[in-house]
């Protein structure tokens, strides 16, 4: 989802080294290799893959038009059987995407400020804003908390334990069945309780291990043809079973927050509903991948913004919830709706370009150089290159 985890991993080969100048020449740089520019698709001039830019934005549409959705499905049964199936789906497949970019995330100091400044410093800002804004516009009076994540704040939070804890999943030799034995034992464990919305957590874990054991190659046969054609069966019977199912289950499972007991069924209930949802959670999502523009779009650069739509997005929905906009009769009709769907999807799309970026870059992706130590490799690259931009000057 986030580009800090886009980073080249530590059994990539160096790149190559620039040539000592010759009789007063410089020697030309060694060509990259096509592997390492697609390595660090986060790094100025570095080329990014199209593909998961166009899934992260994607998925981020998914998100905004889910939560226009939820003041609006009840008494819908049409518009909640489709707010259930894109709730299967886009989230794991938001998730999957942020493990596959973890996979070489270790605790070297350079992807521990990135963890710091990309994550835990925005889910500090996000959730004391989000508060003020809550106590300003509907006169509450709650208190700031960074112990309970509020609306979108808790994906920050599983985030950085997720990322944390990933040289553990790379250590164990199993670690996709360890990590739904603990989503499947989070299920029936009421006792957790709401700090750091744990439970939510570690139900959503297994996607995120998914991802840091996938590769490249297993992206590679959803590329067929053949493939993109049945995922519209599957979504065809995903509607139907989900239009079947509205009125006789608990939508509240498709969240992930809660333990089956909190959500009313027996405590067996948890891994069965853990693995049967994750089941079809991954199918979806294989679709889901299936349909995803391989090329470069239109949408392919508001990719890498999709963390500024994601906590932006939030205020225009609780501005509208405590104003009462949802409330309206006509939104609830198919033409409402549809006018909803396209705001929500437009609104999203702009706040992940460039602009919007550039000014609230300071929260979202704040540098922070001043509040860490550069230690004396790092020290000695920047000189490196600023003496061979000096060179390049006067032509040496």
């Amino acid at each position: 989802m986030f580009d800090a985890a886009s980073s080249p991993g530590p059994n990539r080969s160096p790149l190559p080294l620039a040539q000592p100048p010759v009789n007063g020449v410089p020697a030309p740089r060694p060509p990259v290799d096509a592997r390492e520019r697609q390595a660090a698709p986060d790094r100025p001039g570095r080329r990014r893959d199209a593909f998961f830019d166009n899934a992260k934005y994607l998925a981020i549409v998914l998100v905004a038009t889910g939560h226009a959705w939820e003041p609006l499905k009840e008494g819908s049964r049409t518009l909640e059987t489709v707010y259930t199936v894109v709730y299967t789906f886009h989230m794991p497949a938001f998730i999957i995407v942020s493990g596959f970019f973890s996979r070489h995330f270790d605790m070297r100091p350079h992807r521990l400020k990135r963890l710091i400044t990309g994550v835990a410093v925005p889910y500090v800002l996000f959730e004391t804003a989000y508060t003020l804004f809550r106590n300003l516009i509907n006169g509450s009076h709650a208190d700031i908390s960074l112990l309970d994540p509020w609306y979108l704040t808790w994906f920050l939070v599983a985030l950085f334990v997720w990322r944390l804890t990933t040289p553990l999943w790379q250590l164990v030799r199993h670690p996709l069945p360890l990590a739904i034995g603990i989503a499947m034992l989070a299920s029936v464990s009421p006792d957790i309780g709401d700090d750091l919305d744990l439970r939510r957590v570690l139900q959503f874990l297994p996607y995120f291990v998914l991802g840091l054991c996938l590769r490249p190659e297993h992206f590679e046969p959803l590329r067929r043809r053949a493939v993109r054609i049945a995922a519209v069966p599957v979504f065809a019977a995903a509607l139907a079973v989900g239009w079947w199912a509205v009125p006789r289950m608990n939508t509240g499972w498709f969240a992930h927050s809660e333990s089956a007991q909190e959500l009313g069924a027996p405590w067996w209930c948890g891994p069965v509903m853990t693995l049967a949802l994750m089941g079809c959670s991954l199918l979806l999502t294989a679709c889901f991948f299936a349909w995803v523009p391989r090329r470069t779009t239109w949408f392919t650069r508001l990719g890498a913004g999709t963390l500024y739509g994601y906590l932006l997005h939030g205020f225009l929905m609780k501005l509208g919830d405590y104003h009462g906009w949802f409330e309206h009769p006509w939104l609830h009709r198919p033409a409402g709706v549809l006018l909803v769907t396209v705001l929500a999807a437009a609104t999203v799309t702009v706040l992940c370009t460039r602009p919007v970026r550039r000014v609230f870059r300071f929260a979202v992706e704040p540098r922070m150089e001043w509040a860490f130590r550069q230690d004396a490799a790092e020290q000695a690259r920047n000189r490196n290159r600023q003496g061979q931009r000096q060179q390049e000057r006067v032509g040496v």
